[in-house]
C-alpha cells in the first residue's frame, strides 16, 4: 500500500528506508492523530522490535521521518537540473501546490500539515520543518537565478520571490486541508500563475 517509488533507490537490506516506508503508508492511513508505533508496525514487514531499537517512540520516528523525507526531496530536485528554469520551476510548483491529488497523495499532505502542526510546540519538528522550508526556499532562488541568468526572466530579487513564492505555497497545503472546497487552492494558484506571468517570465524570452 502506498507510493513505494519514493524509496526505490533502497535495498532491501536497508532497515531506515524499510521503516520510513512504512511509516509513510501507516501515515497516509491513519493521519498523526491516529498514528501509533503499532500501527507502523503492521506495515513493516521486519521484526516490530526493530522499530523499538532504533526509535524512542512515534516521535522520535516521526523526526527522523522527515529527515528522510527532505534528503529524498533534496536527492530528486538535483535530477531536474537539465531542465530549463520555467519548466523547472512549473514542475516544481505543480508537485508542492498543485490543484488536483491523487486520493493517496491528498491524505499524505494531510498528515504532513498535521505533523507542522506540532512544530509550535515542540523544537525537534520545528527544527525539520525549518529545514523543509529552507530547502524549497533556497530551490525556489536558485531556479529564479537560473532564470534570470539566461535572460528567460525578469531581473527580480531571487530571494525575495523565493520567500514569497514559499509563504504562497505554505498557504496552499494549509488551505487544502482546513476547507471542505477547492476553490481557495484553484484560485490561489490562478493568482499565482498570473503573478509569474507579470513579474516573473519575461514575454520576448
Amino acid at each position: 500500500m502506498g507510493d513505494t517509488s519514493r524509496f526505490a533507490a533502497a535495498t532491501e537490506d536497508d532497515t531506515r528506508a524499510a521503516i520510513m516506508r512504512a511509516t509513510y503508508d501507516a501515515l497516509t492511513s491513519h493521519g498523526y492523530a491516529n498514528l501509533t508505533i503499532q500501527r507502523i508496525g503492521d506495515e513493516f514487514e521486519k521484526s516490530k522490535s526493530l522499530l523499538y531499537h532504533h526509535y524512542d517512540g512515534k516521535d522520535d520516528l516521526l523526526v527522523d521521518f522527515l529527515r528522510f523525507m527532505l534528503e529524498h526531496w533534496e536527492a530528486k530536485a538535483e535530477c531536474r537540473e537539465e531542465q530549463d528554469p520555467r519548466a523547472r520551476l512549473e514542475a516544481l510548483l505543480d508537485r508542492v501546490a498543485g490543484v488536483e491529488l491523487d486520493e493517496e497523495t491528498a491524505a499524505f499532505t494531510a498528515a504532513m500539515e498535521e505533523l507542522r502542526g506540532q512544530a509550535p510546540h515542540d523544537a525537534a519538528y520545528r527544527e525539520q520543518f525549518t529545514e523543509h522550508d529552507r530547502a524549497l526556499r533556497e530551490r525556489f532562488a536558485e531556479i529564479i537565478a537560473a532564470g534570470i541568468d539566461e535572460g528567460s526572466f525578469h531581473n527580480v530579487d531571487p530571494a525575495r520571490a523565493a520567500e514569497f513564492l514559499l509563504t504562497t505555497v505554505n498557504g496552499v497545503r494549509i488551505q487544502r486541508v482546513t476547507r471542505d472546497d477547492a476553490g481557495g487552492v484553484a484560485a490561489t494558484r490562478a493568482e499565482l500563475d498570473e503573478y509569474l506571468d507579470a513579474r516573473l517570465y519575461r514575454g520576448d524570452a
